[in-house]
């Protein structure tokens, strides 16, 4: 079975920021992580192109849309290449492919009977792309998200007949697993309890966007147009583009449903309500789960341009090292929950966790291997049982790291791999080889503490993987093994979880000179 993993496709207004990152980044090490395992998967991104906003944008910049399209989305695809993101699908709503499949859906959803003409009249937010509720009687009614003024509307639309799906929705949304955090669920529930009303599906007078067939003057509204744009990805066929023609009938052949759409907590209503009632009346399948995180803010303040505060990844990686960054966002913040990002807490983690406690603990056992065994992994003895402390610690840390990311517990997954290299630390400084090689007849002994504590090392860098994937590679070069593989297809002889088992550190292989596996992160004023 195919694993299909999606960020949201991101709204091209303006260049990449953190929050796209950070989506991006945990899309990355859940897709390592199932590849890891085994499973074929294909990961989605891309760009959302179309609507009012990007006209407006584009306008100001004295670019036509498509100019300003295909400025922004190469800007996504450039830094993703640079963070080794390893999606194998990229997607562009502007794409002549894409629009084929809109009207093809779009088709399937008329002739259901779920498209009826109506009038919409109301505030709207051209940032958000969104009618808001009333805002009684305000003189200047704002967006609550952009606080900026909203625009009134009075025009017939197309409508799509949201109000026939009421049970189903509750239905589904009544499942636990589907909509992820449990308190986004009861924030949809409580949004589908005041009951579904018909959504506007098209704009009127709106040049940018893919006309709806059959309704002259109709441009589909931009949301409509952008979720099928996840079908489009899976029916493109290929990785670096396609001219293949295949239709909809044949997505549960391509890796439909998805198994999780990971969003943020902002578009949530969105994928979890308008998005499952429009594959419904599509008559397709629905997406296993989605899954919305949370905001991320600096320092305690809302991340802005008007503030100066605002966190540029593309610098932010080149100053700091992609190691660093996925660290701290993975392994600090709980997915799912608002996040701050600390400078300071920043710095104290990745030096602590990863120099320190990873890095010295790898770095220190290579050099005395090599001082004391000719170069080479010493005679593993008794390290080599199941009962040894530390096979123990490594089996402990496996039960806790697999179903942590199985379920985008990062957290959970970093600080469990962690707590392995702290516990062999803790045995390397009891043992105090250091000390023990001092006096004869010793040799065994430590050559058998030396090899656990390298073992220990091996399984962190295993568990690591889906993390901090260049930390993994380098931990594991100084072991003399091979490293994963980055990309979406990872070549390793061994099956990874056949790896995690305890005990398989070559004996008498030799290790190479020992170098730091992470650099101590030193930083001169803000970033």
């Amino acid at each position: 079975m195919t694993y299909t993993l999606t960020t949201p496709l991101y709204y091209v207004n303006d260049k990449p920021h953190l929050g796209s990152a950070y989506t991006t980044l945990a899309c990355d090490a859940l897709a390592r992580f199932q590849r890891l395992k085994g499973e074929d998967v294909i990961f989605i991104t891309g760009c959302d192109e179309h609507g009012q906003k990007i006209q407006r944008t584009a306008e100001v910049a004295g670019l036509s849309p498509q100019a300003h399209c295909d400025r922004i989305s190469a800007q996504y695809r450039q830094l993703w290449q640079q963070w080794q993101i390893s999606n194998n699908r990229f997607i562009r709503t502007t794409d002549p492919r894409h629009r084929r499949i809109v009207h093809e859906f779009f088709g399937r959803v008329e002739a259901n009977g779920d498209v009826v003409e109506g009038r919409q009249q109301g505030w709207y937010c051209v940032a958000c792309e969104e009618f808001k509720d009333d805002p009684a009687g305000a003189l200047d009614p704002q967006c609550p998200v952009h606080q900026r003024s909203l625009e009134w509307r009075d025009e017939l639309n197309l409508f799509f007949r949201l109000s026939r799906y009421q049970e189903q929705i509750e239905a589904l949304i009544a499942q636990p697993e589907f909509i992820q955090p449990a308190s986004r669920r009861r924030e949809v529930q409580n949004f589908v309890a005041q009951g579904l009303r018909d959504f506007s599906i098209s704009r009127v007078n709106l040049p940018w966007g893919i006309p709806v067939p059959g309704h002259d003057g109709h441009t589909f509204y931009v949301w409509f147009d952008a979720l099928v744009g996840y079908l489009t990805a899976l029916l493109d066929g290929a990785e670096a583009g396609s001219s293949s023609e295949a239709g909809l009938g044949e997505l549960s052949q391509r890796g439909w449903p998805a198994q999780v759409h990971v969003i943020g907590k902002d578009i949530l209503r969105f994928h979890a309500v308008y998005w499952p009632a429009m594959l419904l009346s599509a008559g397709l399948e629905l997406p296993k789960q989605v899954f919305g995180h949370g905001f991320l803010t600096r320092e305690g303040q809302k991340m802005g341009k008007s503030i100066g505060n605002v966190l540029d990844p593309e610098a932010l990686l080149e100053r700091c090292g992609a190691d660093a960054v996925r660290w701290y966002l993975l392994r600090d913040i709980p997915f799912g929950d608002d996040g701050d990002f600390q400078q300071q807490r920043f710095v104290d983690l990745v030096n602590n966790d990863l120099a320190n406690t990873i890095g010295n603990m790898l770095n220190r056992t290579s050099a005395m291997a090599r001082r004391w065994f000719e170069g080479t992994v010493p005679p593993a003895g008794a390290a080599q049982n199941a009962d040894h402390p530390l096979a123990e610690a490594a089996s402990t840390a496996i039960s806790v790291v697999l179903p942590c990311l199985e379920t985008l517990d990062f957290r959970g997954a970093a600080e469990a791999s962690l707590q392995l290299a702290i516990a062999a630390n803790g045995f390397l400084n009891t043992q105090a080889p250091w000390s023990l090689m001092k006096q004869e007849g010793n040799e065994a002994q430590v050559a058998s503490d030396l090899y656990a504590v390298l073992e220990a090392a091996r399984l962190v860098a295993l568990l690591l993987a889906p993390l901090v994937p260049e930390l993994s590679a380098r931990m594991l070069q100084q072991l003399a093994l091979e490293p994963l593989g980055s990309g979406p297809h990872p070549t390793h002889t061994t099956p990874w979880l056949e790896q995690l088992q305890w005990g398989q550190l070559a004996v008498g292989s030799a290790l190479p000179e020992p170098a730091p596996v992470m650099a101590r992160l030193e930083l001169d004023g803000p970033l």
